[in-house]
């Protein structure tokens, strides 16, 4: 395949279409996007049910489907992208419009959406209204090809990083009467920042001591979990790589935190 893969299923999509399954089991959505991007758009409006299923594939890149005779894994390394509406009505957080919706009905549509999937998803943000002017005229920003620009260069820095770890193996050693080389040894093939173990977040996102004491108060006051403190410690990574910078900054991680806006709400 030359072009990644954008899948944007229907939020009516049953369980089996979206994951997997059937009689004779068949790939759904989320392993058709396989190193590409999964589009949930009205991501309340998919049942509960159908959402809970795809929480394991998130953290294990892959959806197992067993059966009586054999189990079948399907691969899923995706990214996700959801959308979703503050509130029914969608005026919640607009400055400008009254909602509508009593706090009931709003805590019920978030409810929706449980906890331990949001815990698995990286970063959380609030997308205002963007304003006429802004959407008529020339805005001051990065473009897009500026944007990609910034992207492959992190990756590149990343994927340096990665190889140079990788390649810090034992000297060649004997089992059952044969050598085998160092690059028979790597076990892992981690590219990215998203797919760091917990063992290299512990050793490629080291803090200072500014920077450990507001990840403290953050765990404390937003009562993260030791799944989030990983992915705020990744993506504070991701931040600094974009930026240049070999050592994560307060600065760094502090926008990384500003990423878990729904921790404040579940």
């Amino acid at each position: 395949m030359a072009i990644r893969p954008v899948r944007t299923p229907h939020h009516s999509t049953s369980s089996a279409a979206l994951v997997g399954g059937g009689i004779i089991p068949q790939p759904g959505e989320i392993s058709l996007a396989h190193h590409g991007v999964l589009f949930l758009d009205e991501l309340p409006e998919f049942t509960r049910a159908t959402l809970e299923m795809i929480r394991q594939p998130l953290e294990d890149r892959w959806v197992t489907i067993p059966r009586v005779h054999s189990t079948l894994k399907f691969p899923a390394a995706i990214m996700l992208v959801a959308a979703m509406n503050p509130c029914p009505c969608g005026y919640f957080t607009d400055p400008k419009r009254q909602c509508k919706c009593s706090p009931v009905v709003i805590e019920r549509y978030l409810s929706r959406i449980s906890g331990p999937l949001i815990d698995r998803i990286d970063i959380h943000i609030e997308v205002p209204p963007v304003p006429w002017r802004q959407l008529r005229g020339d805005t001051d920003g990065l473009s897009s090809a500026d944007m990609r620009e910034q992207v492959l260069a992190a990756r590149q820095v990343q994927r340096n990083r990665f190889s140079v770890s990788s390649s810090q193996v034992p000297s060649p050693t004997r089992q059952g009467g044969a050598c085998r080389s160092p690059e028979s040894l790597v076990p892992s093939s981690t590219t990215t920042n998203a797919t760091m173990s917990s063992k290299q977040v512990r050793q490629f996102c080291k803090l200072d001591s500014a920077g450990e004491t507001l990840l403290k108060q953050a765990m404390t006051e937003l009562g993260l979990s030791a799944r989030a403190h990983d992915k705020v410690l990744r993506i504070a990574r991701t931040i600094a790589d974009i930026e240049g910078e070999e050592n994560i900054q307060s600065h760094h991680l502090a926008e990384a935190i500003q990423y878990r806006k729904l921790d404040r709400r579940l």
